[in-house]
C-alpha cells in the first residue's frame, strides 16, 4: 500500500439542518458493527469528540460500496455516491463538494438519513513517507507502476499526481483488481 493504513477523518460538511455531530454520531452509530479501516475512522472521531456512539441494527455493508443500519429509528445509509444512488439517494447536488474533498486527496463519504443527503465525511490516510522513494527506486530499475484502488477517481489522481504515478485504475472492486493483476500476468508481467 501506498499510504499508511491509518486513515481518519479530516472534515464533515453538515447540510439540510444537521450539525457536524449529529451526522459523525449517526454515522459511527452504524460503523460501529464493522472493521473496515475508513468505519474505524468515523468510530474514532466520534470517540475523539466524545460523542455517544448510539447502537446499529440491520447493518449490512456490501463490499466496496458503503454501509447501512438503522440507527435510532433512522435508516442510515453511508458509502460511495453510486451506492446511495443505487437506493434511490440523489447526491448530485452535493457531488462538487466530495469531488472537492477528493481533490484534496481524501475519500468522500455520503451520509444519508431517512433518504436524503445529511453531510459528506472526507477521510484521508496519508502516503507513508517512504512511499515516493521507494517508487522512485522502482521506476529507476525500469518497473512500471500501476496505481489499482478501490478510491474515486479523482482521489486517486491526486494522490498518483503527489507521487508521480502514471498509471492509474480507480472506482475498482475487489474482485476488478484481482482480475487486472491476473490479466497482467496472462500478458506476460510479473507483478
Amino acid at each position: 500500500t501506498l499510504t499508511e493504513g491509518r486513515p481518519s477523518l479530516t472534515a464533515i460538511v453538515a447540510m439540510d439542518g444537521f450539525s457536524e455531530d449529529d451526522i459523525l454520531r449517526l454515522a459511527a452509530g452504524v460503523e460501529r458493527a464493522s472493521e473496515h479501516p475508513l468505519a474505524l475512522a468515523i468510530v474514532a472521531a466520534a470517540k475523539l469528540r466524545q460523542l455517544d456512539i448510539p447502537e446499529v441494527s440491520d447493518f449490512d455493508s456490501p463490499t466496496g460500496k458503503g454501509a447501512v443500519g438503522t440507527v435510532g429509528g433512522k435508516r442510515i445509509f453511508l458509502g460511495a455516491g453510486a451506492y446511495l444512488d443505487e437506493n434511490g439517494i440523489d447526491v448530485s447536488t452535493e457531488a462538487t463538494q466530495a469531488d472537492d474533498m477528493r481533490a484534496d486527496g481524501a475519500t468522500a463519504i455520503f451520509a444519508a438519513v431517512d433518504g436524503r443527503v445529511a453531510g459528506i465525511l472526507a477521510i484521508a490516510d496519508p502516503i507513508k513517507a517512504t512511499t515516493a522513494e521507494a517508487l522512485a527506486a522502482l521506476r529507476k530499475e525500469g518497473i512500471s507502476v500501476v496505481m489499482l484502488t478501490g478510491d474515486n477517481q479523482t482521489t486517486a489522481n491526486a494522490i498518483a499526481r503527489d507521487l508521480g504515478v502514471d498509471e492509474v485504475k480507480a472506482d475498482l472492486m475487489p474482485e476488478d483488481k484481482v482480475a487486472m493483476i491476473a490479466d497482467l500476468q496472462k500478458r506476460g508481467y510479473k507483478v
